[in-house]
């Protein structure tokens, strides 16, 4: 116990130590990006018609199709070809070597019959779970692919429960009358009363120690699968697909190595509870190119696994490339956590687009996590109409504050103490959000080393940071519509402001508060446009301006 607490406190103080020799955040090189190998496959194909499916959208051909894709794997691989139809199904089972590809004006549209869907062991969030059965999955695979332009639709809306707030009035009722469950309050309505007990009482899907999958029979109806789940599997192709109306997480690769995900297009309604885009966890090497994303959560996002479960795995999502691709509907862009406890690192975000999300670049956690990322580089990122933060840092994810006593304040660094550090964002355009920057870290481990260069943001508030460490902010146009102050700085140190441009006559420049901030310096910044330059208070003095 005393070697833990010693390694850990040395950790916290080389991290604390502001030494600009050791900054790694300008060390990278975009024309040295992360490799993926791609799968490849026979030329020998299994027609699903030939084998008896039928496209009729009323033939359940579950049957047909398994045994296609078992006999094209038993053969080598090849390709089993879902030719144009609507070809009804259950649960599908990937093998190696086969590439699953549907032709355009195909849809494999999966049954409403939950009795298809076996429980099994799954994950929920990072940790060990009773599912039942994806729609799509595999375990333990080599090259294995689905491509094509057709469409693979989870009929996910007789899986989820909707509040009565996220619909039209005409939905609202039409909803209703398709059965399932409204609560007694009116607000919101569940498939089942099964679900309903399981939601209302706050029953647990996680498969503790003696808990088996089977012992979940009584809440079966609660436990939503993801649409698509590969777990541990190497050389994975999914290309042209549109992957749409999950009932939770779209797409889950677990543990997976070689990953590739090119010109897809994910939907999900916007009142989807989990209804996450891309969840990539605990993968190595992994490319995100060319997608189109419109989801009911988090749209492209990085997990590695939920506090000590996820530390114990120690498997850190790492080696990456995410560009060319557009975000519309989504809690957050690009995200991660903040299910990160296995850490992330070595990811390249660039060419992306981000059009009406609720968050940009999105990065959350909260202690109890652990983990560490770093290494996240992000260029040429565009946005418009972000609901809230264009840039977001939190480490009190899900965290209420009470009035009186917002932060624990006790310095306390130990394993599950996350740790976010040594980034930099550069060509980032943002018109329209709530904030352009908000940074949160901790008071015992800041967020750390960030760089952000170059960029032109149109919001409510400019930047806020507390609790930030070694922050950059460099040759950064800042048009606020709420002018006091631009800058809002609380108990934190070594910041650089460097050619900081106002759009807008402001009240205050900055205000600066608390006594850990330190070591502030402000550069080849015009403060004519603002009325008052800057604010001390809360115990900061002029001291931690550093001329």
């Amino acid at each position: 116990m005393k070697c833990t607490h010693l390694r850990w406190m040395v950790a916290f103080w080389t991290l604390s130590t502001f030494n600009a020799a050791a900054q790694k955040s300008s060390e990278y090189n975009w024309e040295h990006l992360p490799k993926v190998v791609q799968p490849t496959f026979r030329k020998d194909t299994i027609n699903i018609l030939s084998k008896g499916a039928k496209p009729d959208g009323i033939t359940l051909n579950t049957e047909v199709i398994n045994n296609a894709i078992i006999t094209c794997s038993k053969k080598g691989g090849g390709v089993v070809l879902v030719p144009k139809g609507l070809w009804l199904t259950g649960p599908i089972e990937l093998k190696s070597n086969v590439n699953l590809h549907l032709q355009k004006a195909a849809t494999l549209l999966f049954t409403t019959d939950k009795s298809k869907y076996a429980l099994v062991e799954g994950s929920y969030e990072g940790k060990k779970a009773a599912r039942n059965q994806s729609p799509i999955s595999g375990i333990g695979l080599v090259n294995v692919a689905i491509t094509g332009k057709g469409i693979i639709d989870g009929n996910g809306d007789v899986w989820r429960a909707v509040n009565k707030a996220q619909l039209t009035e005409g939905e609202w009722k039409e909803k209703v009358a398709s059965g399932g469950i409204v609560r007694p309050d009116g607000k919101v309505w569940y498939p089942s009363e099964q679900f309903l007990k399981a939601s209302t009482e706050g029953k647990s899907m996680l498969l503790t120690e003696g808990k088996k999958p089977q012992d979940f029979a009584d809440i079966k109806d609660f436990l939503r699968p993801n649409l698509v789940v590969l777990t541990q599997c190497k050389n994975v192709l999914l290309e042209g697909i549109t992957f749409q109306n999950s009932p939770a997480w779209c797409l889950h690769p677990l543990m997976t190595e070689n990953l590739t995900f090119r010109n897809l297009t994910v939907k999900n309604p916007e009142y989807a509870h989990n209804g996450d885009g891309m969840d990539i966890e605990s993968c190595k090497n992994f490319l995100i190119e060319g997608c189109a994303l419109d989801v009911g959560d988090d749209a492209i996002c990085i997990k590695s696994g939920k506090d000590e479960e996820g530390r114990k795995r120690g498997m850190p999502t790492e080696n990456g490339v995410i560009r060319n691709n557009v975000v519309y509907n989504g809690h957050g862009g690009f995200v991660i956590g903040s299910e990160m406890s296995g850490g992330a690192r070595n990811i390249f975000v660039y060419d992306c687009t981000f059009m009406g999300t609720d968050k940009g670049l999105r990065f959350k956690s909260v202690r109890g996590r652990g983990g560490i990322v770093e290494n996240i580089y992000a260029k040429n990122i565009y946005m418009k109409d972000i609901a809230q933060e264009a840039i977001f840092f939190d480490m009190y994810y899900f965290v209420k504050f009470a009035t009186d006593s917002p932060r624990d304040e006790s310095p306390v660094v130990n394993e599950g103490t996350p740790i976010f550090r040594n980034m930099k964002f550069e060509n980032i355009v943002c018109h329209g959000a709530t904030k352009g920057i908000f940074i949160r870290g901790l008071p015992e481990m800041p967020v750390k080393n960030i760089t952000i260069e170059n960029a032109t943001l149109q919001s409510e508030i400019g930047v806020e940071l507390i609790d930030a460490a070694e922050i950059t902010c460099k040759n950064i146009t800042l048009y606020t519509a709420k002018t006091e102050p631009i800058v809002a700085i609380e108990n934190s140190q070594a910041l650089v402001f460097d050619k900081i441009t106002l759009g807008a006559t402001a009240k205050r420049f900055f205000t600066i508060a608390g006594h850990r901030s330190q070591n502030i310096k402000v550069l080849n910044t015009d403060f004519e446009k603002a009325q008052q330059k800057i604010t001390w208070k809360d115990g900061a003095t002029e001291a931690a301006l550093v001329k």
